[in-house]
């Protein structure tokens, strides 16, 4: 087996919790939002080896023995890297194709295009702080979005150029090509320079749950149509397998011991800055069991929140049925008529919000 791809090995983590993994090995015992046990790489009569499910590591304070799940394996078991991927990849239920050769190619793409993504967000925050962001950022406020929210979801601005982001990363040395593939821009139907995906938009960065940015969301202000565009399917991107704000709520899933389930990213940016730390987005799209999958690592237990129209109504149906058939605890809150998450905890504050809860 050649060098394993490292978006194969972020697919496998993602579809692990390590104190799920570690209980197959150790007794675990809970200690406040850790668990510990008597460390099994020395000898030792009072237990000093923590697991955090929160960071997905473990420590020792005594011998200092620590890392993921990945390095638990290759020192308790004796694996070598490639066999640890081995042994995780079938415990999480994830097929590693027999890779020829040393992978440089497509750990490098996956790597640039993270690389990519990181540029771009900065690009956009910043734009959002110039004059060319004012419409921006007045609209923002007028949602009722302040200045600390826009800094901890990385919010920012896409200006009305054809080209704005292209030139900022070509001349940063960021190829066309990878700037592509990572869904920024789109190539030219007239054979002229690529242009950017996303113009005059609101972007909302999005980040898989280890804090990767891996993609964009981007809402027009005036109304167009249509209100989002979001990026493409990339090599380090899977709709399916991100929750919006998770990054950010898992703590708050893990200690309220549920997640409320919500629709778009202002359903869970206008929540969060007002202290309801443990809701998540769909972004838009149907639930998928491999949300719930991931989700399941912090909670066995989900709220679904969902908008009061029709179409909010047919997704709360739909996504109910992932949950139960995936075995977790279900219940459906009823906002008033015309209202969505946003739009109620806005009016009415976080105390009103968590009582229909």
């Amino acid at each position: 087996m050649g060098r394993i791809p490292r978006e194969t090995i972020d697919g496998i983590l993602d579809r692990l919790d390590i104190v799920e993994v570690l209980s197959g090995y150790l007794q675990l015992r809970r200690a406040g939002r850790n668990f510990k046990t008597c460390c099994p790489f020395h000898n030792e009569k009072t237990p000093s080896f923590v697991v955090s499910p929160d960071k997905q590591i473990y420590h020792c304070f005594g011998c200092q023995e620590g890392g993921n799940v990945i390095d638990f394996l290759m020192k308790y078991d004796g694996l070598d890297f490639p066999e640890a991927i081995k042994t995780l990849a079938g415990k999480a239920g994830v097929e590693i194709p027999d890779y020829a050769g040393s992978g440089n190619a497509s750990d490098s793409l996956y790597s640039k295009i993270c690389e990519a993504n990181k540029m771009a967000g900065t690009f956009y925050r910043d734009v959002l702080k110039t004059p060319k962001g004012k419409a921006a950022g007045e609209y923002l406020r007028a949602r009722g979005i302040n200045d600390e929210a826009v800094s901890v979801f990385g919010l920012g601005y896409a200006p009305r150029e054809w080209e704005a982001l292209s030139k900022y990363c070509r001349s940063r040395k960021i190829p066309a090509d990878v700037l592509r593939k990572a869904g920024l821009t789109v190539a030219s139907e007239k054979g002229r320079n690529d242009y950017d995906r996303f113009r005059d938009r609101i972007i909302f960065p999005i980040y898989n749950e280890r804090g990767v940015l891996v993609a964009f969301g981007g809402r027009a202000m005036d109304g167009k149509l249509p209100k989002y565009i979001n990026s493409p399917e990339t090599s380090v991107y899977s709709k399916s397998g991100v929750l919006y704000g998770l990054n950010l709520s898992k703590k708050g899933i893990r200690e309220k011991g549920y997640a409320i389930l919500v629709e778009g990213y202002m359903d869970v940016v206008a929540p969060f800055q007002r202290g309801i730390n443990n809701v998540v987005a769909t972004s838009g799209t149907a639930l998928t069991s491999r949300q719930v999958e991931i989700l399941k690592k912090y909670t066995d237990t989900a709220v679904m929140v969902f908008d009061s129209d029709q179409a909010g109504e047919d997704a709360s149906l739909r996504g109910l049925d992932i949950l139960v058939e995936n075995g977790m605890r279900v219940r459906v809150v009823t906002l008033p008529a015309g209202d969505d998450p946003d739009s109620f905890v806005s009016r009415e504050g976080r105390e009103a919000f968590y009582s229909l809860v």
